[in-house]
C-alpha cells in the first residue's frame, strides 16, 4: 500500500511562494471537481473509470456506517487531473544519518516531507535541499487527504490502482478524518494503513478477491520488512563509524551498501514472485539515505500497532475508542514523552 497522508498543502509556509503555490494548486483541483453523477452519465467515460467511481462511493458508505462517521461530501465529485500524479513528494537526509529531515510550521507541528502540486517546484526544492548538503528522494503521489479541512475529491490518480487498493486506499484517506494525531505523521500513517487494512477483512468477508489481494501482497510486506530492516543496519552502522564519519564518507558507504547488500535482496525477491520493470524497485539510482528514511517513517510502527491491538483483545470500534481515550489521557498529562512512546507502555 502506498504510504500516504501528504501534508496539507494550504496550511501555510514559512515562504509566501510556496503558500501561493500550494494553495493555488489545491484550489484547482476543487474547483475543477465534476459531480459523480454527471461523470458517471458521460458516456465518453469509460466503464472501468465508473465501475472505481463506484466502488470508491461504496466503500465511503461502508466507512462512514461502520464508524457511525459522516465524512460529508468527500469523494462526491471527480477531478481529471493534467498528469499521472496529483503531486510530488520531497524527503531529505542528512548523508551520515538515515532519518528524515523535518520541516517545521507554525500551528501545525513538524513533517518529515513537502508537497509540491508542480513536478519542477519538487525539483528546485529538492536542489536547494541538496545545495544545503542534504540527500534527497522525489516520488509522484497519487493520493493525499486533506483530513477533512475540504471536501476531498476522488482524483484521477486513484485509477491506477487495483480495486481492493482502491478500497483500502478510501478506508486509509478516510481514517485521517476520523482520527489525527498532531505532531506525529509516522504514528497517523501507521494507525491510517492498519485500521484500513483491518477494514479489509470486514468489507470483504469471505469474498475470493481479497484472499487473492492478500497472496499477492504477502510478497510486498514480506520484501517490506527485509528493507526496514536493512534501513535499520544501516543506520547502525553510521552510528558505530562516528565521530569519524564525514558526508563523503557516509555517501560512499551507502553507494556500497545499496549495491552490495540491499540490491541482491531486492532482485531475489523480484524473481521470486515474478516481479519485472517497475514493479522491481531494484534501480541503484533510486535508493540512498533519504528513500530509506521513508521507509522508516512509514513502516517502523505496524508490527508494533498489531501486537497492542491484539494484547487489548478489543474489536476494530473499541480498539478506536481505546486510542481515542489515551490521546486524551495524554493530552492532559505533562506530554513529556511523545503519544507513540505513550501507546508502547499501554501494551504492558
Amino acid at each position: 500500500m502506498h504510504w500516504l497522508l501528504l501534508l496539507l498543502l494550504i496550511q501555510g509556509c514559512s515562504t509566501p511562494s510556496y503558500l501561493a503555490k500550494q494553495g493555488w494548486g489545491q484550489l484547482k483541483i476543487q474547483w475543477n471537481g465534476i459531480p459523480n453523477d454527471k461523470v458517471l452519465a458521460d458516456p465518453k467515460i469509460s466503464d472501468e473509470i465508473k465501475f472505481k467511481i463506484r466502488l470508491i462511493e461504496d466503500a465511503k458508505k461502508f466507512f462512514e456506517h461502520y464508524f457511525t462517521h459522516k465524512g460529508g461530501g468527500i469523494y462526491s465529485k471527480t477531478t481529471f487531473l493534467e498528469s499521472r500524479a496529483v503531486t510530488w513528494l520531497v524527503i531529505a537526509s542528512r548523508p551520515d544519518r538515515v532519518e528524515a529531515h523535518e520541516h517545521s510550521f507554525p500551528f501545525m507541528g513538524s513533517f518529515p516531507y513537502l508537497g509540491f502540486f508542480g513536478k519542477d517546484d519538487a525539483k528546485d526544492f529538492a536542489e536547494d535541499l541538496e545545495e544545503d548538503g542534504l540527500v534527497t528522494w522525489t516520488r509522484p503521489v497519487l493520493a493525499y487527504s486533506t483530513l477533512g479541512y475540504l471536501e476531498d475529491r476522488i482524483l484521477s490518480s486513484f485509477f491506477e490502482f487495483d480495486e481492493v487498493e482502491l478500497v483500502e486506499l478510501v478506508f486509509h484517506e478516510m481514517f485521517h478524518t476520523l482520527f489525527f494525531i498532531k505532531d506525529n505523521v509516522d504514528l497517523n500513517e501507521n494507525l491510517a494503513s492498519y485500521f484500513a487494512d483491518a477494514l479489509l477483512e470486514e468489507y470483504y468477508l469471505d469474498n475470493p478477491t481479497l484472499k487473492l489481494y492478500r497472496r499477492n501482497q504477502l510478497g510486498h510486506k514480506v520484501l517490506g520488512k527485509q528493507l526496514v530492516r536493512m534501513a535499520l543496519e544501516l543506520r547502525s552502522e553510521f552510528d558505530k563509524m562516528r565521530p569519524n564519519l564525514s558526508d563523503e564518507k557516509a555517501n560512499d558507504h551507502t553507494k556500497r551498501f545499496v549495491r552490495e547488500i540491499l540490491l541482491p535482496v531486492i532482485r531475489t525477491t523480484c524473481a521470486e514472485q515474478g516481479w519485472v520493470d517497475d514493479d522491481c524497485p531494484d534501480k541503484e539510482a533510486k535508493w540512498n539515505q533519504a528513500r530509506l528514511a521513508a521507509l522508516l517513517t512509514y513502516e517502523e510502527e505496524q508490527d508494533f500497532l498489531t501486537d497492542l491491538a491484539k494484547s487489548k483483545e478489543l474489536s476494530l470500534r473499541a480498539f478506536l475508542g481505546q486510542l481515542k481515550t489515551w490521546y486524551g489521557e495524554w493530552k492532559k498529562g505533562d506530554q513529556k514523552e511523545d503519544f507513540t512512546s505513550y501507546l508502547r507502555r499501554q501494551k504492558s
